[in-house]
Order: structure tokens, then C-alpha cells, then sequence
């Protein structure tokens, strides 16, 4: 029983290292940045003289239905961190044109410090907007609201409520709406709602056909790497400052509060489905494939409002995102977008979303709508055009431009998702990552490669005195190609690695997208003074875990098990799950663990019989085989030591791993 008991405990420490949420930041991690050299001040001039900053209908928007903000900037989580500090941004409503900062990007940071309650259409929709890097809108029924993607920590989503209800009066929760798979859509639903109501039937809650099982894999299988290079996409640990983090583009950043989940009670599985709760008739419309593997939009055709879920926001989207994930499909989601307009943005009279300000009057939102649907198929089309001329995956970057009667729309421009990196995916998509070169089919590792360059150029200080000559002219993007290889072949080179992180920050304070400017300038903070120390919070939570079905913590298992310690095991297990009513055979072999369902082995080396709930529950430490196994709640016959041959191959992933080389602190 030990042995099992010992199994179960490094599933959970490798399970729980994961994360992918951003984390209170103390100010002292982080060291003032430098200056903007004198080219990045002329950069950003410039990009003042050509940006239409005189178009202010975005901040008309933003700022309409204002209704009133709390009297505080901080929210606290329940085990005491500070889960939410709107007030880090402060500095931006200084009036201030910071030259370490795009102008674009300043603008949308100012945007998204619309701080409160927001109504979206008079006596009916409302929003609380910068409480998380969602919003959390309320929709008025017969006599409650329905609540619309109840954001990512309990904390900030119970707070928000409280808002609502001490302004417009209280209403009870009658149903809860998720419109997608992503952690800021769902994790605070144990703040607006009781898990209770929702069992009995009381409250539903609604969303997309095959959601749960997209929200729980994408936090289980990669979640651990994805946590990790979360650090330079969202800037996790890194302060607020003109020198630092100043927005997510969709929002400000995301609660490090308390994460739950509560499984969807009722799935949307039409193209199209109307459903009516407490007198509220609501329009479904699944678009999966686009933004998230599960989402839907949603229209409310008795007050012509249509809600854009985080397909249509105040930013061009990630085809790819920096953090990892599957590349999404740039044509389809500007379909789904055209089959809205055409189905709903005729007559709407407001658009909403999940993040970033409402859009009002039918011109202006089928001006939206349009302008986006056209720039996901320009994006596709485009990009595809010139790959069947021969660019490439490794050229597009620097090729690929959007239409030019989009250039100046502020709703067109690449805040979430560069146009840089957005093109190389689309070529990712449908051609893969190579080339076509044979020379970067099976390439030198960069710890491999780099040595070699370093010899041919002459060693490091000519790499260093050429690297500073290409600083000094403003060309970082030069500078950084050739002081990467010596980073590469000396990581204890730590003149070597500030001199690239210098680059890397003037690169970074001059990007549009702040996805990519943290990208630059947490490499650089790293490169500088190593991987930074602090709590991010999990998405693996108990509520998540609980939502995993045997086989996805099983396929996890077979993710955890190192093959170099496997050579030679060999075995196969039985286990049988009751309040499943499923069964599986689990083998070990040619280093490899497999799992497969509804099946059962003739002679299996050890038969298990154990509830999901108590795999969960064991998982999570909230009991143990052993405790299970005498209390007859659970048997196992046969031979236990393949449990600690398994027990023997797991491997507890680092939640730090290098991004950058020698940056790990020992």
C-alpha cells in the first residue's frame, strides 16, 4: 500500500508544478530598465507623427454606460497574496508620453484602465471591466442575471458581483455562461455561484460543445513548459513600469486569486441554438477552431445585442500564441465572423465581448466586424500567396503586410497578435516548421552550433565589439544575431549576455504588441539576473483535476514517464473504475505506457479497482490508496511492485527550466 500511495504523491508533485496563470509581482525582482536609447526616441517619434492618435472613438466607447468604480485597487485571495492590483498602472494615466513604451501600445494600456461597472445597454447588459484580465458581463432576466464568463479567480469574480449587486440591487445567479476553454473565462465561477445550486439544477451552466475536455488537457499535457514561457508572454514577475509590464492587450493582466471550475451542465451543440432561461432568450453559435478549440458567440435577439465572446475584440488575435498552443486557423475564424454579420450584425445595435469596450450602432459594429473577418482572411490568404512563391516560414516575418486600408484602424492592429508572428503560423499550419532547407531539417542544437560560429567570427571580444558597434547604431536585431551565438557558446559570459539583453530591451520597448515586448524584455531581465523567484498560480486545481477523466490522467502518467528509465519494464495492469462504468488495460512496454479503454486483459500483473473520485481525491492528497484499500472502498490484486517499477520512471517537471542559457540559479 505504501508503494501505491508513493506513486500517487509524484503524480501530484509533477502535476501541481504546473501553472499558467501571472502572479503578484513584487517590485523588488525586477531592477528600473534602462533608458530608451536615442533610437528608440526617435523610433517612437516617428511612430507618433504616422499613428492616427486623433481618433479618440475608441476611448468614447470605452469610457460610455460608465456607471461607478470601487473606492479600492487591490483584491486579496483568500490565502493572503494579493490576487489583483489595478493600481500598478497608475503611471499610465500621467499624461505621460513614455519613449519606452510604442505609442500604439500606450494607448491600448490606457484603454484597458476602464476600472468598474459599465452598462452595455440601459436596464439590461452590464460589465465590470478591470477586475482581471476578462471582463465579467451580467445579463438582466425575468429575476436574476446570467452571468457571462465568470473570470479567472474566485476573488475577483465575487468582488465583481458584489459591485453589481450593491449598485443596481441584488439579484440571484440563474445561469452561468462559458464561452470558451481558456482559465479567464471560467476560473472564478465558485464566486459568483454555489457548486450546490448547480448540482441540484437550480443554476446551469451552459457552454460549448467538447469544453471540458479542451479546458482540463490544455492545462495537463504541456501545461508545465506552457507555465514557463507564460514568464516572457505575459510578463509574469515582471513589475509594473514604463520600463516593464504595462498591459496584455486584451486587458491588464490576469488574477492570482483562487482558480475553480464547475463541469457545464448543459453543451451547445448546434451551429446554431436558441435557448431561453428566466425569460432571457439567447442565440448560441458555436465557433469552434477559432480563438479556443470550444467557443461560442452569443446574440440576444429581443435587444438586438450581440456578444462576440474573444472572437471579435479591440485587438488582431494569436493565430499562435507565444505561450504554446495548437496554431489556430486564421480562414475559419474569419468565416465564423462573416456567418455572424450575417446572421446577427445586420441588426445588432451593441456588440460586447470578453475582454476590451463595447462597439454601438449597427454601422460601427459591422465596420468591426467586417474589418477584422477581412484581416483573418487577408492574413491566411495572403500568407499562403506568398508561400506558393517560395517564402518561407523563416522569411515571412519580414515580408507579410496587412492591407493597407486596415494599417490605420486601431481594432486591425496587432496587439495580441503580432503580424509577425501570426504570419510565420499560418505557414506553420498548413506547411509546417522547416523551410524547406535541407540544412535546418535536422539542425545543431544552438549549444552545438554556436561554438562554431564563435571560432569563425574570431572569438568573443570581436563578436562583443561588433555587437556593440551594431547596438550603437540602433540595429539590435543585428546586434542580437550575433551575440545570441556567443550567449549560446559561453552561458557564463555574463558581459556577453548583458550586452544581448540591452539589445533584447531597446527591441522590446520599441514593440507594438505586448506579448512580444515582454517576450524581449523578460529575456532580457533573465539573461541579466537570472529566473526570477515567485508564486504564479496554478490551473491545476482540485476543481480542475476532478473534471479530468480517467483516461486523460493516465495519457498524463504516460507524459510523466521518463522512457531512459524504462528500458527493460515490463508489465500490464487492469484497472476497472465503477462510478465510471469504464475499464482499462494499462501496459508497460518498449519504454512506452499506454492505456486503452473498455478493455480488459487476460493475465494483467496487478488488477486495480478503484472510483475516479478516489483517483482524484488520492491525486490530489486528499487520501491514499492505503486508506482506500482498508476501508474496502478499493482493491488491488496481483503483484504490487509494478507500482514502484512505475513509481521509478516519473520524473517531477522543473517549473523553471532555462529559456534563455545561464539563467538558472543554483
Amino acid at each position: 500500500m505504501t508503494q501505491l500511495r508513493k506513486l500517487s504523491l509524484a503524480i501530484l508533485a509533477s502535476s501541481m508544478a504546473l501553472g499558467t496563470g501571472v502572479a503578484a509581482e513584487p517590485e523588488h525582482f525586477h531592477p528600473k530598465g534602462k533608458q530608451p536609447s536615442s533610437f528608440t526616441k526617435e523610433f517612437q517619434a516617428k511612430q507618433r507623427q504616422t499613428l492616427p492618435l486623433s481618433d479618440r472613438k475608441d476611448f468614447e466607447e470605452q469610457s460610455r454606460g460608465f456607471i461607478a468604480k470601487p473606492d479600492y485597487t487591490q483584491i486579496m485571495a483568500d490565502e493572503g497574496n494579493v490576487a489583483w492590483d489595478m493600481g500598478r498602472y497608475e503611471f499610465l494615466l500621467d499624461g505621460k508620453d513614455f519613449d519606452s513604451i510604442h505609442p500604439s501600445l500606450q494607448r491600448q494600456a490606457i484603454l484597458n484602465m476602464n476600472y468598474g461597472l459599465y452598462e452595455v445597454l440601459p436596464g439590461k447588459i452590464y460589465q465590470v471591466r478591470g477586475f482581471d484580465l476578462a471582463n465579467i458581463s451580467f445579463v438582466k432576466t425575468d429575476t436574476g442575471w446570467v452571468v457571462f464568463d465568470p473570470l479567472t479567480a474566485k476573488e475577483t469574480a465575487a468582488a465583481a458581483l458584489k459591485l453589481v449587486n450593491d449598485t443596481l440591487g441584488e439579484r440571484p445567479v440563474v445561469a452561468v455562461v462559458y464561452s470558451h476553454t481558456h482559465a479567464d473565462h471560467f476560473g472564478g465561477v465558485h464566486g459568483v455561484v454555489d457548486l450546490a445550486d448547480v448540482e441540484s439544477g437550480k443554476v446551469p451552466v451552459i457552454a460549448p460543445e467538447h469544453f471540458l475536455e479542451h479546458a482540463v488537457s490544455e492545462n495537463v499535457y504541456s501545461g508545465n513548459a506552457m507555465a514557463r514561457r507564460l514568464f516572457f508572454q505575459y510578463g509574469v514577475l515582471t513589475p509594473a513600469s514604463p520600463f516593464g509590464h504595462v498591459d496584455q492587450s486584451i486587458g491588464k493582466n490576469v488574477a492570482a486569486g483562487s482558480l475553480g471550475l464547475i463541469a457545464p451542465t448543459m453543451s451547445i451543440t448546434k451551429p446554431m441554438e436558441e435557448v431561453t432561461i428566466d425569460g432571457l432568450r439567447m442565440v448560441f453559435q458555436n465557433t469552434p477552431g477559432t480563438e479556443a478549440p470550444a467557443e461560442m458567440n452569443t446574440y440576444f435577439p429581443d435587444l438586438k445585442a450581440f456578444w462576440a465572446a474573444e472572437n471579435i475584440t479591440g485587438t488582431i488575435h494569436n493565430i499562435y500564441t507565444l505561450r504554446g498552443a495548437p496554431v489556430r486557423d486564421a480562414l475559419a475564424w474569419s468565416k465564423y465572423i462573416n456567418d455572424a454579420l450575417y446572421e446577427f450584425g445586420l441588426e445588432a445595435e451593441v456588440m460586447f465581448a470578453s475582454h476590451s469596450w463595447p462597439r454601438f450602432g449597427n454601422d460601427r459594429i459591422q465596420e468591426v466586424m467586417r474589418g477584422q473577418r477581412d484581416l483573418y482572411a487577408h492574413m491566411n490568404n495572403q500568407v499562403l500567396h506568398l508561400a506558393n512563391q517560395g517564402v518561407t516560414i523563416n522569411q515571412v516575418q519580414n515580408v507579410y503586410e496587412p492591407p493597407k486600408s486596415l494599417q490605420q484602424q486601431w481594432y486591425a492592429r496587432g496587439y495580441h497578435g503580432s503580424m509577425e508572428h501570426n504570419s510565420r503560423a499560418v505557414i506553420n499550419r498548413y506547411l509546417g516548421y522547416w523551410d524547406a532547407n535541407p540544412t535546418t531539417l535536422i539542425p545543431l542544437s544552438p549549444e552545438d552550433s554556436a561554438p562554431l560560429y564563435v571560432e569563425m567570427m574570431g572569438g568573443a571580444e570581436k563578436i562583443m565589439a561588433r555587437g556593440q558597434e551594431l547596438f550603437d547604431q540602433g540595429k539590435y536585431r543585428h546586434a542580437q544575431e550575433i551575440l545570441n551565438k556567443l550567449v549560446y557558446a559561453e552561458p557564463d559570459n555574463q558581459a556577453a549576455k548583458d550586452m544581448l539583453a540591452d539589445s533584447f530591451e531597446q527591441f522590446g520597448y520599441q514593440q507594438e504588441s505586448p506579448s512580444v515586448r515582454n517576450s524581449f524584455l523578460g529575456a532580457a531581465y533573465e539573461l541579466r539576473s537570472g529566473i526570477p523567484e515567485g508564486i504564479s498560480p496554478k490551473t491545476l486545481t482540485p476543481d480542475v483535476v476532478n473534471q479530468m477523466t480517467t483516461e486523460m490522467f493516465l495519457d498524463f502518467v504516460g507524459i510523466l514517464l521518463d522512457s531512459r528509465k524504462a528500458e527493460g519494464m515490463k508489465f500490464t495492469i487492469n484497472m476497472i473504475v465503477p462510478d465510471e462504468g469504464t475499464r482499462y488495460v494499462v501496459e508497460l512496454s518498449n519504454e512506452t505506457l499506454t492505456n486503452i479503454e473498455g478493455r480488459s486483459a487476460a493475465n494483467p500483473d496487478l488488477t486495480l479497482t478503484v472510483d475516479k473520485k478516489l483517483l482524484m481525491a488520492v491525486m490530489m492528497g486528499q487520501g491514499t490508496f492505503a486508506q482506500y484499500i482498508e476501508s474496502g472502498d478499493m482493491k488491488a490484486d496481483g503483484d504490487l511492485s509494478v507500482i514502484q517499477q512505475l513509481k521509478s520512471t516519473m520524473t517531477k517537471f522543473d517549473p523553471l527550466f532555462e529559456l534563455m542559457p545561464g539563467t538558472k540559479k543554483n
